[in-house]
């Protein structure tokens, strides 16, 4: 499933973020990526090591652990440490697939966190669309490729299995934060399936509150929560 969540971030925490990464200070983004993404990754990365740059990853870690959307879709365990990319005109990042296990004592791992399984991507666009040109997020799907171009504060959530690409950007500054989900649920399809239940029992409570059709469809997903979950 590829999730477009809307209202991640509201606008002033979006200006105190930019604020925050204006002054940051930025190294190479090769230097994060795995030994064949490194091939491919033209970038520049908020220095995790910098304050500033630790606090705007707060920021947005906080902002998605707050949005139910992204909780009923991700059923996230973990949430690692978010990269704060930045692409300027000219520079990319090639065809990849994400590391399946992120974390430990991997070289390219500058935050020291403990193995993370890479169930979910997520990408938070912080720059308005009509500020830079390029810049699409890629993803590869068995219909083709789908480019992802959203407005600042909003997110996308993918299988981080996927493989996916960022165009070129030819004008202006591409500023996104990409973080990565362990999932309680590891199976994308049984996601997606405990997902729609949830949508469905919160439409039928809008309509008709607690219900015996909400009852239901409440028991079930919890039924099939219980039985997939890995906690």
């Amino acid at each position: 499933m590829i999730l477009c969540i809307p209202n991640v971030l509201p606008a002033e925490d979006i200006g105190k973020l930019r604020g925050l990464l204006a002054r940051a200070a930025f190294t190479e983004g090769a230097a994060t990526a795995g030994w064949h993404a490194r091939l491919v990754k033209r970038n520049e990365q908020a220095d995790p090591a910098d304050s500033l740059a630790r606090e705007a990853g707060g920021m947005v870690l906080a902002a998605l652990e707050a949005n139910e959307v992204f909780r009923a879709a991700v059923l996230p365990r973990r949430l690692r440490a978010p990269l704060l990319s930045r692409t300027t005109p000219g520079r990319t990042y090639g065809t990849h697939v994400d590391d399946a296990l992120m974390g430990g004592a991997a070289p390219s791992d500058p935050w020291g966190e403990a193995p993370l399984r890479a169930d979910v991507a997520v990408t938070l666009f912080l720059s308005d669309p009509d500020t830079y040109d390029g810049g699409e997020l890629m993803i590869e799907t068995t219909a083709g490729e789908m480019a992802v171009r959203l407005g600042a504060g909003e997110a996308v959530a993918y299988p981080a299995g996927t493989l996916h690409r960022v165009a070129p950007v030819t004008r202006g500054e591409r500023l996104v934060a990409a973080t990565w989900a362990q999932s309680l649920v590891r199976d994308p399809a049984q996601r997606e399936i405990l997902f729609d239940l949830d949508a469905a029992r919160r439409d039928v409570f809008e309509r008709e509150g607690k219900s015996r059709t909400f009852d239901l469809l409440a028991k079930s997903r919890a039924a099939l929560l219980r039985r997939w979950a890995e906690t």
